[in-house]
């Protein structure tokens, strides 16, 4: 009887190993889990690590590539304003209990003399798509786990989307109409928002005038604080149709002609851009790579894609202090008059915002409309506080579409 239990305890093990699921901080939209990676003295240390389905490079920080022992190889090139180099990576990558292989991935890009893998992020290494491609992978946003198993592991539920699978590099896409407007577009839930080319985006805004429209990316859309962030074109979308399931009220950011070259490139398809986690967070988001096969199981009830924040464009520094990099406009006036681009972000409400995050940052600017933060800015070395706003950003607004405009 005792041997019977025990080969019923290691056949219940064998099958619980098969997947895991984990639980999620959701920063700034984004997926981030602890996961425990092989050391060069046999032990294990805690990584930070962004789960990115839309991005098929794996990168890791020159810290971290250090104290796990990788070597480093290649002269320090600059990309996108980072200073790369590559390393192999690490043999495993344990998840809970199951333990992820990078196999098929040669090299991964080591980011130098910053703290995290992305501005304003607290990762250390990330879960690309040309590693996810191998496994089932599930993210429930309402319940904030993200779970993930060998193939055939995972009871998916909700409505299915046949994908477009690039079977090199596991970047999804999915067919998708647009008030009449087609095209596909990629399923990446590693972006905290969703993109459009300008050229697309600029036809459905002067086809659907009554739906809200901006000029700046505040909020998730503030993802990086690039130059083209200020200027960017932000569009409520009404209702779409993604594959067979059906979204409303999804917020998306125009993407440069140059920008949206660069991903159909990548993905090796036609694409007109990209759905990222702001038209998802009240689903539990499933792929099925070995069958082509995308999930999507409403958990809550769908909400209005308005942003209810404070109107600043946002730039993550090197030195992880924050710049204000715009400031968007609301009902034809600057939403925080007081604050000019080029001024440093010291504290919002009395908490220092160095060091921090970019979701850490927005979820001290956010709040309902009427609301007033009180922001500490450093404008020529000296300090001054001033009163910000929180306003309803992609709103309607007395019966048309509210929109606002970025200002330097």
């Amino acid at each position: 009887m005792k041997l019977l239990l025990a080969l019923c305890t290691l056949a219940i093990t064998a099958i619980a190993q098969t997947s895991v699921t984990v639980p999620v901080t959701l920063d700034h939209n984004r997926i981030i889990i602890d996961v425990r990676v092989p050391m060069p003295d046999g032990s294990t240390t805690r990584v930070r690590t962004w789960v990115d389905n839309g991005n098929p490079e794996m990168w890791i920080t020159e810290r971290m590539a250090k104290k796990l022992g990788l070597t480093m190889s290649g002269e320090v090139k600059d990309e996108n304003g980072l200073k790369i180099q590559t390393a192999a990576p690490p043999q495993e990558i344990r998840i809970g209990t199951l333990a992820i292989r990078p196999s098929g991935i040669k090299e991964m890009k080591v980011v130098v003399d910053r703290t995290a893998i992305g501005p304003g992020m607290s990762a250390e290494i990330n879960l690309p798509s040309k590693l996810l491609r191998h496994y089932d992978v599930l993210v429930d946003y309402p319940n904030r786990e993200f779970t993930i198993g060998l193939p055939g592991s995972i009871h998916f539920a909700g409505t299915t989307a046949q994908t477009q699978l690039n079977s090199e590099n596991g970047l999804v896409q999915i067919a998708t109409d647009i008030g009449g407007v087609k095209g596909n577009l990629a399923l990446d839930f590693g972006a905290s928002y969703s993109f459009l080319a300008s050229d697309v985006l600029a036809k459905l805004a002067s086809l659907h005038p009554e739906w809200p429209q901006m000029t700046g990316a505040v909020g998730a859309a503030n993802m990086w604080g690039t130059n083209d962030e200020i200027h960017a074109q932000l569009l409520r979308i009404d209702q779409l149709r993604y594959g067979s399931l059906t979204l409303s009220q999804v917020g998306m950011e125009s993407l440069s002609e140059s920008s949206i070259d660069w991903y159909r490139k990548r993905a090796g398809i036609s694409t007109i851009g990209f759905l990222g986690a702001n038209a998802f967070l009240r689903y539990r988001v499933g792929i099925d790579y070995a069958h082509s096969t995308a999930y999507f199981d409403r958990m809550a009830k769908s909400e209005t894609a308005a942003m209810e924040v404070v109107g600043l464009i946002l730039r993550p520094e090197p030195d992880e202090r924050y710049t204000i990099a715009g400031v968007a406009e609301y009902e034809g006036q600057s939403s925080v008059p007081d604050a000019k681009a080029g001024d440093k972000l010291v504290k919002i409400d009395g908490v220092d915002v160095a060091g921090g995050t970019m979701g850490q940052a927005w979820s001290l600017l956010g709040g309902t409309a009427g609301e007033t933060r009180l922001l500490t800015l450093e404008r020529d070395e000296k300090q001054l506080t001033v009163k910000a706003p929180v306003e309803k950003f992609l709103a309607t607004v007395s019966g048309k579409a509210g929109a606002g405009t970025s200002k330097k």
